[in-house]
């Protein structure tokens, strides 16, 4: 089963129709030859003048501070589109902000930040709902990695990151049962680890094993609930190269035929999720969600052949 080229124009036409300037060049960049530099552009306009990045980036928080969420949110947008520009001022900014210590607190960047409050948000990013669990892992582990992969060596933020992904690294190796947020960011670290080439610097082959335990045990194996709010296969796997696609590929292959079974009325995909508050602001994100499911699930099915010439 494949996507038809007319279902391909349904969702590019809803995407054209719905999706934010950031995710249009987001769509642009994976299925239309769009350039980076447009993504970086649409990108830029969520970054302060503390060079961390607000306003709602994270649609599901409408902060138009500065967090460390948002600011991990960018960062991973950046390595979607594989850039690496290290001279590029959105990442000069990045690091002037998480130079300033700004939000780090106890060792780790703060998951959740009091003016979150102030704005429409997700329950989840209220400070109400922090907890030890997710605050260890998200977003420190992704922040770190990116500073291992950005930074300059000799400076301060650099050695800073380094200290920061090995006692993350040592906690996950005493304590690897994480739920899929914290193990999707340390996942996160881990590639910024390898593609930093510091293995030397980490128990690298051993972490990475650990992590393929984790990832393989996580993986809902039951389509009945994979409308829950679960870790499906895509979570960790977005194409054949992925280390965790071989020992996984028979669920996979059935979430593909998933995706391509669940698309809504409008041709696209519901979201999981709801706010339960701020009803108005909600109705909002949840298109803009909808866009980037759009584009995941588009991604995916390109990687694995299932989109028709």
């Amino acid at each position: 089963m494949s996507l038809s080229g007319v279902d391909f124009s349904v969702i590019r036409n809803w995407i054209y129709r719905n999706a934010r300037p950031l995710d249009l060049a987001r769509w642009a960049y994976h299925f239309e030859g769009g350039s980076q530099e447009n993504v970086l552009n649409a990108l830029s306009v969520y970054q302060n003048q503390d060079g961390g990045f607000g306003h709602a980036l994270e649609a599901d928080s409408w902060n138009p501070n500065s967090t460390p969420i948002q600011t991990a949110t960018a960062m991973e947008i950046l390595r979607e589109i594989n850039f690496d520009g290290e001279n590029h001022p959105l990442i000069h900014g990045i690091l002037k902000y998480l130079e300033s210590g700004v939000d780090f607190r106890g060792g780790k960047w703060e998951n959740t930040v009091s003016s979150n409050n102030d704005y429409p948000q997700a329950p989840w990013w209220h400070t109400d709902s922090d907890s030890a669990n997710r605050r260890e892992y998200n977003p420190t582990a992704i922040i770190a990695g990116f500073i291992l992969e950005q930074a300059d060596r000799n400076s301060e933020i650099y050695l800073k990151g380094l200290a920061i992904a090995q006692e993350l690294s040592k906690a996950f190796l005493e304590n690897s049962h994480l739920e899929m947020h914290p193990l999707l960011c340390m996942n996160c670290m881990l590639m910024s680890i390898d593609k930093a080439d510091l293995h030397d610097e980490f128990e690298y082959d051993r972490l990475s094993e650990r992590l393929r335990q984790q990832v393989n045990d996580l993986i809902k194996k039951d389509l009945n609930i994979w409308n829950d709010y679960g870790c499906k296969p895509s979570a960790f796997i977005q194409s054949p190269d992925s280390p965790f696609y071989k020992e996984n590929k028979e669920f996979l292959i059935k979430e593909l035929d998933y995706i391509l079974d669940t698309r809504n009325a409008e041709g696209i995909w519901n979201i999981t999720w709801s706010w339960n508050n701020f009803i108005k602001e909600f109705a909002i994100s949840e298109n803009w969600w909808k866009a980037n499911i759009v584009i995941k699930n588009i991604r995916l099915l390109q990687s694995f052949g299932r989109i028709e010439s």
